[in-house]
């Protein structure tokens, strides 16, 4: 059996999305979890959930990740490299040199995603990546800003982001300035250059 058509947005599509939570996670102080550096974009949600985007060269990316509660036991786990080209592995023995083990992996050859072929869930939906969606990550925004960091606790009584400035900063591809994030988090406190430099990383991928 060949590999698994999967559908999943390209990074490029990611790009944008991933750059915007990134900027109001590190603006607002709502976690470090969402970063770029270089040609890695990392995403946790804080609670031992992780996924990583590689990008390889020629276009191409591998995703690969851990949900603690989702992904498969370690015994249990598939080959997640049966039948792969030789460019999905470097990324794979990177990770598995950081992190314990590995729950997906998926590949993106320049036109689309593909995973080995098996029948086992492997926990990439549940760790719910904000990017994967302009809905997603207006949500994940909109909680971002109505967290006091001073405080550790959500403040539901602030004014919530309009719409509008929500998706300037997604529509502006990690080319982000301080006041596209500060036209987001409002008037209450946080870091606007933080955050518009985390979202810049991301446009260091090929």
């Amino acid at each position: 059996m060949g590999h698994i058509p999967l559908d999943l947005p390209p990074p490029a599509a990611l790009r944008g999305r991933w750059a915007a939570s990134a900027a109001i996670a590190h603006a607002t102080g709502h976690g470090t979890g969402c970063w770029a550096d270089g040609p890695l974009w990392h995403y946790d949600d804080g609670g031992g959930n992780w996924l990583q985007l590689h990008h390889t060269g020629r276009g191409r990316a591998v995703l690969l990740g851990h949900d603690h509660e989702c992904s498969p036991e370690p015994e249990e786990t598939p080959d997640l490299l049966a039948g792969a080209p030789p460019w999905w592995h470097p990324p794979v023995r990177e990770a598995v040199a950081a992190h314990e083990f590995l729950g997906f992996v998926y590949g993106f050859d320049g036109t689309g995603w593909w995973r080995a072929p098996y029948d086992v869930h492997d926990g990439f939906t549940d760790i719910g990546l904000p990017a994967l969606s302009a809905e997603r990550t207006r949500q994940r925004i909109t909680d971002a800003c109505s967290y006091d960091p001073t405080t550790g606790r959500h403040a539901p009584h602030r004014p919530l982001p309009q719409a509008a400035s929500i998706d300037a900063l997604i529509a502006a591809d990690a080319e982000v300035d301080a006041t596209l994030v500060a036209a987001v988090i409002g008037p209450h406190g946080g870091d606007p250059q933080a955050g518009a430099a985390a979202a810049r990383a991301f446009l260091g991928a090929p």
